[in-house]
């Protein structure tokens, strides 16, 4: 159901968010320390085990909480309010990666070969300083607020489908959720009304040909060239069969076929992803697909098997909830501090939320090139400015406030 929010700005009382703003700066050093403990201990996808217990215990000596545990890996924490109002979800998503971290300072990675080379340890240690800071301000508490601590946002099918399946979103009238961005100069908050991230789809291809002597290719039937081709006729559904207009990107990412210099290969295997902001668009690819696929093979005598598999939702922020943010932006910080920025290709699980209900994703600077913060998401060297960590919990905070009172002023007028 659509969101019907005043358009005119109730902005938090001052008295109250300078209550908020004492709290969070009080808390800074906490958050800070939540955040290095899990960049040493990262965890990968569906084995946050040690990472979800420490979110448990952590919210549970705050007090004044409901924890539970939706899933094995993931922990949900509610607070009720003292007056009745909407319920709020707010998500953090706490997975590593699989990759050697090569920074050098004190707190680095000690699991080798993973890394929180993506910010979710400050995404988790963020939502953390905002549970913390808003039982403490439970007596300004108008509803429910729902942190939603996620599991595997980096490995397809995702953990928010299944916190969804779990129960998490029901009855939520409204959820945000932030990315620490590293390309976004620390003190920014970068917002997309409208389609944001792409979804976020893959396929596996084998081509069958008929293997033989590399020296008499006329005998076979060569698997090599057939799926080369296949590659390059592939390109032409985005330049040619979609609408320019439209966000679509087809990458092939794997090409694997073949053993010795002298032998042409039976088969070869191709990958790759496709990504779309446009729900239409995407169901027609993998028909565009096939349809390349069958002819190229078919004028070669070669045969095929295609496995697509669709995977996230595009990120599409409702226009109301995003006004929202917007708003929250201007009132704690400045105009300068708001980047309105364009949507792009990567792909994010926070969408499944959003299928739940009216939702934003957002931005929150965290690069830093005068301290050597420089380095791009999933890089071995990736970092944070940590100063963001506490405009990421003011940024929760005051959103809440924001969205209840204009809530309340709705059903008052």
């Amino acid at each position: 159901m659509p969101l019907r929010i005043n358009q005119r700005r109730f902005p938090v009382k001052t008295e109250t968010k300078q209550t908020i703003d004492s709290i969070i700066s009080e808390m800074k050093q906490d958050v800070i320390r939540w955040r290095r403990y899990l960049h040493q201990h990262p965890e990968l996808s569906f084995h946050e085990h040690k990472t979800s217990q420490f979110v448990y215990e952590t919210l549970q000596s705050f007090g004044g909480l409901d924890v539970s545990r939706p899933t094995a890996t993931s922990v949900m924490a509610r607070l009720i309010g003292r007056q009745p109002g909407p319920v709020v979800a707010l998500r953090a998503d706490m997975d590593a990666l699989p990759i050697q971290e090569e920074n050098t300072f004190a707190f680095t990675s000690q699991n080798k070969g993973v890394m929180h080379a993506c910010g979710h340890d400050g995404h988790t240690a963020i939502l953390l300083g905002t549970a913390k800071a808003l039982v403490r301000l439970q007596e300004h508490v108008q509803g429910e607020i729902r942190f939603l601590f996620q599991h595997a946002e980096e490995t397809w099918p995702g953990g928010a489908q299944e916190m969804v399946q779990a129960g998490a979103m029901d009855g939520v009238d409204a959820v945000f959720g932030i990315h620490l961005w590293a390309s976004l100069d620390i003190g920014k908050v970068g917002i997309v009304y409208g389609p944001m991230m792409a979804s976020m789809d893959k396929f596996t291809l084998i081509i069958q040909g008929k293997g033989g002597h590399a020296a008499l290719p006329h005998q076979t039937i060569d698997s090599i060239a057939v799926g080369s081709q296949v590659v390059t006729n592939l390109q032409h559904i985005v330049s040619r069969n979609t609408d320019p207009l439209e966000h679509t990107v087809l990458s092939v990412t794997q090409f694997v076929a073949g053993t010795t210099f002298n032998v042409i290969p039976d088969s070869v295997q191709i990958r790759g992803t496709v990504r779309t902001l446009n729900q239409s668009v995407r169901q027609s690819l993998p028909v565009l697909m096939e349809r390349v696929i069958k002819g190229v093979t078919e004028a070669h005598g070669a045969t095929y098997d295609l496995q697509y598999v669709f995977g996230y939702h595009p990120v599409v922020n409702h226009e109301q909830t995003t006004r929202i943010v917007e708003e929250t932006v201007l009132d704690i910080f400045s105009e300068e501090a708001l980047d309105k920025m364009k949507p792009n290709m990567a792909g994010e699980d926070f969408s499944a939320f959003q299928q739940e209900a009216p939702g934003t994703f957002f931005y929150i600077g965290a690069g830093n090139k005068e301290k050597g913060i420089i380095y791009p998401h999933h890089h071995p060297r990736f970092t944070v400015d940590e100063d963001a960590l506490e405009t990421g919990v003011k940024m929760f905070v005051h959103t809440v406030f924001t969205f209840v009172e204009k809530e309340s002023q709705r059903l008052h007028n």
